[in-house]
């Protein structure tokens, strides 16, 4: 499970440490880019970013019936469209690769268990 949250603002802090460019250019840079994608999803079209993953808007029906979890009031939902991302294969093994990680971190912090001795 994700510990915290790596916002933009560290993301520009990354590549600013990573590469020296100028901050307000790698924000100008990552807003184009987020625009971009913004512009093409909206258009119907699928985002590929080779290595990461890939972005497309799947279409959801509406339904006759539902509720306002909050209220608990009747809804009809109209059909809507979702962005759904899907992760390519590098970011899979990175997943994976953390998650391991992580398990054997909380492992280790476990004392094992003492071993019985035999009369």
């Amino acid at each position: 499970m994700a510990v915290g949250k790596f916002t933009k603002a560290e993301i520009i802090d990354s590549v600013y440490e990573k590469s020296g460019i100028n901050r307000s250019d790698i924000r100008l840079t990552i807003d184009t880019a987020f625009d971009s994608i913004k512009e093409a999803l909206s258009g119907n079209r699928t985002v590929e970013l080779r290595g990461f993953g890939t972005f497309e808007v799947r279409f959801r029906k509406g339904r006759a019936k539902a509720r306002n979890p909050r209220t608990g009031e009747p809804v009809t939902p109209c059909p809507h469209g979702i962005v759904a991302f899907k992760p390519g294969k590098e970011m899979k093994r990175a997943a994976w690769s953390s998650m391991r990680t992580s398990a054997d971190d909380r492992s280790s912090d476990e004392s094992p268990p003492a071993a019985e001795t035999q009369p």
